[in-house]
């Protein structure tokens, strides 16, 4: 088995590399699709998931191997070793709009848990890593939470859809920011303590969060529901409702705030 330093030097060759492929599409028109439920994929999305799954299948062909783009049909739950749990281009609306705010989001998930995990976000040059034994990084530096205190007004980056239902009791301790449309670079934002939390809505998925899931907990925050409990990887989409992701020292505040939803 590979070591986590061998396979983040490998995520993180590989999402450049697709990053470079997704930028020659990029504000140029690229052809685009649409799939259930709505969902734009663009021919840059099909092509960066084809560099992602030749450079990391062709360097561990023995891995798993999970990615947005891949058939319903063969997107199977790894139970066992090593998968590889990717997104070609997360904010793909984002993108095709010339928005600077998508990401490759590439993890390995072992146990149940992301061990490897880089965010790259090329229109922006910032790319975050981590592996469960090493700290995050941004940019080689290290990549740490807010240290928003308990009575601080809360800089959260929030859907439309949930700031709408935040309770008025809660109202006046958030600072509602819009919603970056990748949901693997929010995170990252929230690990890098440039926002202080965000609130996800139900229907996300493995591949949104994988990376920057572990990117977040090595940088002292946590990604979890409204109970506490961390995200289920391989469960049906939209079994862990709305998600907080936060400094630890935050967690139970934008816990209690998910909880009192539309209430």
């Amino acid at each position: 088995m590979a070591s986590l330093s061998d396979d983040l030097a490998l995520l993180l060759a590989a999402a450049k590399e697709a990053g470079a492929v997704a930028g020659r599409y990029f504000r140029r028109d690229p052809k685009v699709w649409y799939k259930d439920g709505n969902s734009p994929v663009s021919e840059a999305d099909y092509a960066a998931d084809a560099a992602l799954k030749a450079a990391l299948i062709g360097a561990r062909p023995d891995y798993g191997w999970v990615s947005e783009e891949m058939p319903d049909a063969e997107r199977l739950p790894q139970t066992e070793g090593r998968a590889f749990v990717v997104d070609p281009i997360d904010g793909t609306r984002a993108f095709l709009r010339g928005e600077d705010v998508w990401c490759v989001s590439v993890a390995v998930v072992e146990a149940g848990r992301p061990i490897v995990g880089v965010v790259h976000v090329p229109a922006r040059g910032e790319t975050f890593q981590a592996t469960s034994d090493d700290p995050a990084l941004m940019n080689g530096r290290p990549c740490q939470v807010s240290a928003a205190g308990s009575d601080d007004i809360m800089r959260l980056s929030l859907p439309d859809s949930i700031r709408r239902a935040i309770a008025p009791a809660d109202q006046p301790s958030v600072d509602a920011l819009p919603a970056i449309p990748s949901l693997a670079y929010r995170l990252a934002l929230v690990a890098a303590g440039r926002l202080d939390g965000t609130l996800v809505r139900p229907r996300a998925n493995d591949w949104d969060v994988a990376a920057a899931d572990l990117i977040l907990e090595k940088a002292g925050g946590l990604f979890c529901d409204r109970y506490g409990e961390r995200w289920r990887y391989g469960a049906e989409a939209g079994a862990m409702g709305v998600m907080v992701a936060a400094p630890l020292g935050l967690a139970p505040r934008l816990r209690d705030i998910a909880g009192a939803l539309g209430t």
